[in-house]
């Protein structure tokens, strides 16, 4: 089986890039949105993510039941 390189990956894909190539756009917001959005940064808001480090959580504190130190 050969791929038609033209038609699959070379043309359309070089004259998709060039639909590209002379976008410039700026995006401007209020300072105190963009404030916001960067303390947002600090947080973890994924709820998978979320879901994830609570069941590392409980597995660790299931751990630590069985740790025997000697002193």
């Amino acid at each position: 089986m050969s791929i038609d390189k033209d038609t699959q990956h070379g043309r359309d894909t070089h004259e998709q890039d060039l639909t590209y190539e002379n976008e410039q756009s700026t995006v401007t917001i209020p300072l105190k949105e963009y404030d916001s959005l960067r303390d947002q940064s600090k947080y973890i808001t994924d709820a998978t993510l979320i879901a994830t480090i609570d069941k590392i959580e409980f597995f660790v504190k299931e751990l630590r039941k069985h740790i025997v130190r000697k002193l």
